[in-house]
């Protein structure tokens, strides 16, 4: 057999492995491959696609060069050059591969969508609906598109369309296919039974569990909730519900009529901005825990809780979080602010060693769950938070709460040009990082705000 036989069979059964899920496997078969044939184009393109997966950027894009130099034809390996290039912010050399890839195959509904992100990210919206709308045109069963023009759609408060286009995704498959009832698709509810499902975050869960009182409005006799095991406590105190099953549990025997995902529940109730329900609050701290708390906290002063990141594992959490809680030291100079950091997983070590001038009481460590963080948060005079759960805790406890926004992909909910937010009326003030990646204006402008509220403020 000669190398290139050989570098084929390789090739071949990277595909196998990768279509195994054994991404490791897969990488070593193509690295071998092309070690006996160093010009083969398919399996340099199909390395770096394994390579971005894993995060190695800087040698997957190596990667799509070669296989682009070795066989430029091809679209798929500009537009993986594109993701590759749009993800490390190069949005220049970004839309000049997609560019490419569209010339190649301009009738490509990926290309297009692709670009759509690219022009969103880059705050070119009218251009992105655009691509999107291409995309959805060449292909209308082309789902990401549809799903991408959600988030555009509802960002701009164009509610309508958006909550159907955010039909479109499909992240809740697996779990679709563990729930024995079919899937409310508006029906009538009345006398029926629901079982509200979970999915994606806990912040996500605590803004859209609202939705449970509406249900029971509508005439549902009885709603069940799926949720995150450390949320159960919390939703306990919901209006309507009448079960709390942690995803961590087995499925009741209970038959329900239908299941819904949650953020299925603006689309069927017909949500527009002028008519979110947005009655606070919807959550409740329990006052046996609230008690147990109340001691820890500072004395004799404005209390503020603090979060400073969210969860590594979110798409956009190197934008949304704070590089440390150094950048929040400035806070520390606002005379009679007693600061609690509510921090959990990444973040929570730097709580135990505050920057000096940011003294701080480390609560977050002990938090057991959100009840407990619930407790705490009832006890302050205000949050200040990076876009995460915490924030939207603090506003269905009707609790003020200053979100910190960043410049680069806000996420959809926050609307844009705003700084309240009509799903926490009253409580959430919204600060918008000015320039992307730079924070200290924004905390400047906190500072003030801080300090102005520190100085009309009787102690406790």
């Amino acid at each position: 057999m000669s190398d290139r036989e050989s570098a084929e069979a390789l090739f071949y059964e990277a595909n196998r492995l990768m279509g195994a899920d054994d991404l490791g496997g897969a990488e070593a078969a193509l690295r071998e491959a092309l070690r006996l044939d160093p010009d083969f184009a398919e399996a340099c393109a199909n390395l770096g696609m394994l390579l971005d997966r894993r995060g190695a950027a800087d040698e997957a894009e190596a990667c799509h060069r070669r296989s682009i130099a070795l066989d430029p034809g091809y679209a798929r390996t500009h537009m993986n050059l594109g993701v590759n290039l749009a993800q490390r912010k190069r949005f220049a050399e970004a839309e000049r591969a997609y560019g490419e890839a569209l010339r190649l195959e301009p009738d490509s509904p990926a290309a297009w969508s692709n670009l759509g992100v690219l022009y969103a990210c880059m705050k070119r919206e009218a251009e992105a609906e655009q691509c999107y709308r291409t995309a959805t045109l060449i292909d209308a069963g082309y789902a990401k598109a549809k799903f991408n023009l959600a988030y555009l759609l509802l960002r701009q408060g164009r509610y309508e369309e958006g909550w159907e286009c955010l039909e479109a995704r499909d992240w809740y498959a697996v779990l679709e296919d563990r729930l024995p009832c079919p899937r409310w698709r508006g029906e009538d509810i009345a006398g029926r039974s629901l079982l509200v499902a979970f999915e994606a975050g806990h912040g996500d869960m605590i803004q859209f569990c609202r939705y449970v009182p509406m249900l029971k409005a509508k005439g549902a006799a009885r709603v069940a909730l799926i949720c995150h095991p450390p949320l159960k406590s919390l939703f306990a105190t919901l209006d309507g519900i009448d079960e709390i099953i942690g995803f961590d549990e087995p499925l009741p025997a209970v038959h329900h009529d239908f299941w819904t995902a949650p953020l299925s529940l603006p689309y069927h109730c017909a949500t527009r901005l002028d008519t979110i329900p947005a009655a606070l609050p919807y959550l409740h701290a329990d006052p046996q825990r609230i008690a147990r708390w109340q001691p820890l906290l500072p004395a004799g002063a404005l209390r503020v809780g603090l979060v400073w990141k969210g969860s590594r594992g979110f798409e956009n959490d190197a934008d949304r979080s704070l590089p440390s809680l150094d950048v929040l030291a400035p806070l520390g100079e606002v005379p009679g602010v007693g600061f609690v950091s509510l921090q959990k997983g990444a973040g929570e070590d730097e709580a135990a060693r505050p920057p000096r001038q940011l003294p701080l009481v480390d609560l977050g460590s002990k938090l057991a769950d959100f009840a407990d963080t619930a407790a705490v948060i009832a006890a302050l005079d205000l949050v200040i938070s990076v876009d995460t759960a915490v924030a939207h805790l603090a506003g269905a406890l009707a609790k003020p709460c200053w979100l910190l926004l960043p410049d680069y992909k806000a996420d959809w909910r926050w609307l844009a040009d705003r700084s309240d937010s009509p799903w926490y009326p009253g409580v959430m003030r919204l600060f918008r990082q000015a320039r992307a990646g730079d924070w200290s204006p924004t905390v400047a402008q906190l500072r003030e705000s801080l300090a102005a509220l520190a100085a009309g403020s009787a102690p406790h």
